[in-house]
């Protein structure tokens, strides 16, 4: 194979904006030659193209002969059974976030993937390849922030409006997306958190169902997290708060790294804070700082990143930014912050997928509440992509 034939399944948001740059040939030895939606309306842009063909069916898609990979980008629940199916029928596969909705379906689709190893599984998780993020990472694994002991991210400049839920049907309710802000907003970055600090060992959340809008789901949180080695951390989210905060922590013994109005900060301790406090003869004395601010680049567009490695990485072997398996753990840390919250109490990682998936299964088998879709304006929704 010289060039990977694309398809892509839900063209609501994000799946155009894939089509737009795999349309404009951004991808090297890359065509998108089929699309898929079962909303009839969301084709018709299509139809007619040269080279691409439309299908109501993504089943007939999988089935054609005409894509050896695809791109999976319909509602949340879907990720899991077209995943498997696509896998099963020998297709790569690219998910978009989250990979499943819940984390039982994680395990099923990633159990699916590892039956087919010759086949690429990737997710889209686009934040790794941010520099800013990049440069985080490396400021931790070289050691220059020393053992990391807490770790605070408040991201609340998700604002929403009531028009956004009313958009489509499936939003935000427990059938359709199985949850609210955690699985839908926040999932980049709690690949982040995971990535960068690795997965706690327990946490405890506290989230308010429809606290700002009419929905089921989670839409105002505040969490606890802790790690196997003594670190903790604070995340807190919401759709509902105007203006706003996006400030990401981490504390180290060797200083501090703060991400915040596009400004990524270090204050780098003279010596590690725990030895200092050790030896010094004053109560009082605290090591001496450097205050440095670290510049980062921007990239152009992450998520082409993402489909050019996934290409290249069925092409050429060329290992994945961010394999599907790797997007349990965003899935896993969503679901187990709303189960903490549900059964309040705290809760062990790993999560009993089981038991979390029994529950939201009864949240979605007793809820009576009515949603009323309406259309919206045609917005550009790219300005929300959190960088």
């Amino acid at each position: 194979m010289k060039n990977v034939r694309l398809g892509i399944v839900g063209l609501g948001n994000i799946g155009k904006f894939h089509t737009g740059y795999l349309l404009d040939h951004k991808i090297s030895r890359c065509t998108l030659t089929a699309v898929s939606d079962a909303y009839a309306p969301g084709l018709k842009p299509f139809e007619g193209k040269p080279g691409l063909t439309t299908y109501a069916s993504c089943d007939d898609m999988i089935r054609s002969g005409e894509i050896d990979a695809l791109v999976v980008a319909t509602p949340h629940f879907l990720h899991t059974t077209i995943g498997i199916d696509a896998l099963k029928h020998g297709l790569h596969v690219m998910i978009e976030k989250p990979i499943s909705a819940h984390k039982a379906d994680a395990e099923r689709l990633i159990a699916v993937a590892k039956e087919h190893p010759k086949q690429v599984f990737a997710g889209m998780f686009q934040m790794r390849v941010e520099p800013r993020y990049q440069k985080v990472r490396n400021l931790i694994q070289s050691g220059e922030l020393g053992k990391i002991v807490r770790v605070n991210w408040i991201i609340t400049d998700w604002f929403r409006t009531e028009a956004y839920y009313a958009s489509g049907g499936w939003r935000a309710t427990w059938k359709g997306e199985g949850g609210g802000v955690l699985l839908n907003q926040c999932l980049h970055q709690l690949d982040m958190l995971q990535w960068l600090c690795g997965m706690p060992a327990k946490v405890r959340g506290f989230c308010q169902l429809g606290r700002f809008h009419n929905i089921e789901v989670e839409d105002n949180i505040t969490t606890y997290l802790e790690w196997a080695d003594g670190g903790t951390g604070v995340f807190v989210s919401s759709t509902g708060e105007s203006p706003g905060t996006n400030r990401f922590e981490i504390c180290g013994t060797r200083g501090k790294l703060v991400l915040e109005n596009n400004k990524l900060s270090f204050t780098r301790n003279d010596a590690d804070m725990i030895e200092f406090s050790k030896t010094s003869k004053s109560g009082f004395a605290k090591p001496d700082v450097w205050n440095v601010d670290i510049p980062f680049e921007t990239v152009g567009n992450p998520h082409a990143i993402l489909m050019q490695n996934f290409v290249d990485s069925i092409l050429d072997g060329t290992p994945l930014i961010a394999p599907g398996a790797e997007g349990m753990g965003s899935v896993e840390l969503a679901n187990v912050l709303l189960y903490s919250s549900f059964i309040n109490q705290t809760v062990d990682l790993p999560m009993d997928s089981a038991a979390w998936e029994k529950k939201l299964n009864q949240l979605i088998a007793e809820s009576k509440h009515e949603k009323k879709v309406v259309q919206t304006v045609t917005e550009d929704f790219t300005k929300s992509f959190r960088r």
